[in-house]
């Protein structure tokens, strides 16, 4: 009987170790998944950082371009604006392109009969030139 418990008690000792061995291995392979994770986590963080930059920049960017923007517009307003026979013809323009005739134009902009008349030929000279890139990609 005593043998009999000497055995077991080898058994045991040699489960406890294989168990030990295996939780050893196990707790190696965790911290090196563990390391190949942060690294990953390390490279992501600096490509986000690097996105997040750029895009700051763009958006200061973006930012500047757009104020010039509104002052150009601005500055072009007030030009227009100095000058009323370039609004007359600017909303002769307009109106042309919505199909008005030289009569509306003459009545409606308060420009004179052959003004009307030139930007009514200009308009339609603009318009066939349009046209005939389009008939050419028909044929």
């Amino acid at each position: 009987m005593a043998e009999y418990t000497q055995l077991i008690m080898l058994g045991m000792a040699v489960l406890t170790l294989l168990a030990a061995a295996i939780c050893i291995h196990v707790l190696i392979r965790v911290k090196r998944q563990e390391r190949q994770h942060q690294a990953l986590i390390n490279v992501l963080r600096n490509e986000i950082r690097a996105m997040t930059n750029g895009s700051i920049g763009m958006g200061k960017r973006l930012m500047a371009i757009e104020r010039t923007l509104n002052i150009t517009v601005e500055k072009q307003q007030e030009l227009e604006n100095r000058d009323p026979g370039v609004l007359a013809y600017n909303q002769a323009a307009k109106l042309m392109e919505m199909g008005a005739s030289v009569d509306d134009l003459v009545r409606n902009c308060g420009i004179g009969r052959p003004e009307a008349e030139l930007m009514a030929l200009l308009h339609q000279e603009l318009h066939s030139s349009e046209m005939l890139p389009e008939q050419h990609q028909r044929h």
